[in-house]
């Protein structure tokens, strides 16, 4: 753990703090194979990796109706109930984001433009799994594309050794309305989403987190499929003036126990709030339940001289969850530039962001904040100009079209133009 001030943080320091992309780095390589790999030789490949990395050894890779059955089977009512509740806060969340499929505007006598909203075909959800099973995540992903209009929803979900996706995973799937649902997880789960196989089908865009081989998946395979952003290990700052210190180890404690490379963060301007987070941090960690997975991860606290020292540092970082927990909280909140989702004020931890209130919790990391949005409505949609002109219309803009036909030396558009009134 990083604690000191601000000032006193090296170059080398920062550069490490900021740069949250080296693991990425290190496995693009070994990804770049295994995407290969899975372009060439399909399901073969994909069960072959599955063997290897999930050691599940399974033969068909979609999960069947039975499959399906036995899990609502198997499943408390209160899950599912959980699920539910889940579900409708996220469709009402998401509800208010959805734009008109189409407007028209007349910007001038005979002259209309507009835009139309349609939905993509089929997208490809990747829902994680390994140090924990994430049907929040998988609620998150596929209820804003149903929202938006997707027409079909493909899942890919990691396997247990058994051959089996977790229970509570794979209802929250199907409650969400994944169209199909496949046992497969990691780079191999990217590449068959992104190239298609015998049973996988190609999918217009992916979207989801994952670790750092599914990170590097994503962005290997975008320029044949787009993606929504790299979303890795999980990220946490916290801005504070003051503060309960053992609320602020409690949401850095959590978003670290996801595992190897999450990383939490502590912008303060009191030294003392610093020194009894410190504290609480090592208190709280011997506690965990997953402290061996909280150690592998990292966390600094860092002591500005002002407010304004340590908003810059945030909108340096633009790290995916950001609490503010400070005396000015709407002020501040104007002063943020990056951060993927951000929780205001004490009673507001990141944690109900994930898993009750229908925000969306699959946030861009790694600094991605600074140019993407978290998951939403409009990630599953596309626009389209539209223009309609009468005869009077056109001609209100003959001279423009002329103008700079000649500047750009293409006289035939001006012809395609003037052509209508001769």
């Amino acid at each position: 753990m990083i604690c000191k001030r601000l000032s006193e943080v090296t170059d080398a320091e920062f550069s490490r703090l900021l740069d949250r992309d080296a693991a990425v780095r290190e496995v693009m390589d070994h990804v770049q194979k295994i995407v290969g790999d899975v372009r060439e030789n399909g399901d073969t490949a994909v069960m072959q990796y599955t063997l290897e990395y999930d050691k599940a050894d399974i033969v068909g890779l979609r999960v069947t109706e039975d499959e399906l059955l036995s899990a609502y089977e198997n499943a408390s009512q209160d899950v599912i109930d959980a699920l539910y509740h889940l579900s409708d806060n996220i469709t009402s969340f998401h509800t208010r984001q959805v734009h008109s499929d189409l407007w028209l505007h007349e910007v001038a006598p005979g002259v209309v433009f507009g835009q139309k909203t349609t939905p993509l075909d089929r997208i490809g959800a990747y829902v994680p799994g390994g140090f924990a099973v994430y049907p929040s995540t998988a609620l998150m992903n596929i209820v804003p594309a149903k929202v938006a209009g997707v027409r079909e929803v493909i899942v890919c979900i990691p396997p247990m050794p058994d051959g089996t996706v977790p229970v509570a995973t794979l209802l929250a799937a199907d409650i969400a309305g994944a169209n199909a649902i496949y046992k497969i997880g990691g780079a191999q789960a990217i590449a068959a989403m992104a190239f298609g196989t015998e049973s996988v089908p190609k999918v217009d865009k992916i979207v989801g987190p994952g670790n750092v081989y599914v990170t590097a998946a994503k962005l290997i395979v975008q320029s044949e499929v787009e993606i929504d952003f790299p979303a890795g290990p999980s990220e946490i700052a916290v801005l504070a003036d003051g503060g309960n210190p053992a609320f602020i180890a409690a949401d850095i404690i959590a978003q670290l126990e996801h595992g190897p490379k999450s990383s939490g963060f502590l912008l303060t301007t009191s030294a003392e709030l610093a020194n009894e987070v410190e504290k609480e941090l090592n208190v709280q960690r011997e506690a965990a339940s997953r402290k061996d997975l909280i150690d592998l991860s990292g966390s600094a606290i860092l002591v500005g001289e002002s407010l304004d020292e340590c908003i810059e540092f945030i909108n340096d970082l633009a790290p995916e969850h950001l609490e503010l927990m400070v005396r000015d909280p709407i002020n501040v909140l104007g002063r943020i530039r990056n951060a993927g989702a951000i929780c205001v004020g004490d009673y507001t931890p990141a944690a109900v962001g994930d898993y009750a209130t229908g925000t969306s919790s699959t946030l861009p990391t790694g600094g991605f904040a600074k140019y993407v949005s978290g998951l939403n409505v409009d990630h599953f949609t596309k626009t389209t100009s539209v223009q309609v002109l009468t005869k009077d219309g056109l001609e209100s803009l003959t001279d423009l079209v002329r103008s700079f036909a000649q500047i750009e030396g293409l006289p035939e558009h001006a012809a395609s133009v003037m052509r209508r009134f001769q």
